[in-house]
């Protein structure tokens, strides 16, 4: 656990943070009906969960996530494209704290009981 305050510090400590806890970054926070159904805040985020963006040039934008990547910390979504400098169409990275959880996949069981678990 990290004791600084100092925002260079914080960086440095995301940054170099080992991948089990660089893990824990991609949190995403849950719609008020699935916050008041299952009695948490926020989700690890998965491939195939449905998701609204909340900031950005995207935003207001539902779609499924396809790929999240742990070590840059980064989710990449379906529709969020953009072209790059030779007009190939690339996907965005996105920041988790800038996206909403609408529809969590829950073909997991061990997610599907971490979420029952909680709600009793």
């Amino acid at each position: 656990m990290i004791k600084s305050s100092k925002p260079r510090k914080q960086r440095k400590y995301r940054y170099e943070a080992p991948l089990h806890i660089k893990r824990k970054f991609l949190n995403v926070h849950l719609s008020k009906e699935l916050r008041a159904q299952y009695k948490r805040r926020s989700l690890l985020i998965r491939k195939n969960d449905k998701v609204k963006i909340l900031r950005g040039e995207f935003k207001g934008k539902e779609t499924k996530v396809i790929d999240v990547d742990i070590k840059k910390g980064k989710v990449y979504l379906e529709d969020v494209k953009r072209k790059n400098a030779k007009g190939i169409e690339v996907n965005i990275p996105i920041s988790p704290s800038n996206l909403l959880l609408i529809e969590p996949v829950l073909d997991d069981p061990k997610r599907r009981e971490k979420l029952v678990e909680v709600k009793k």
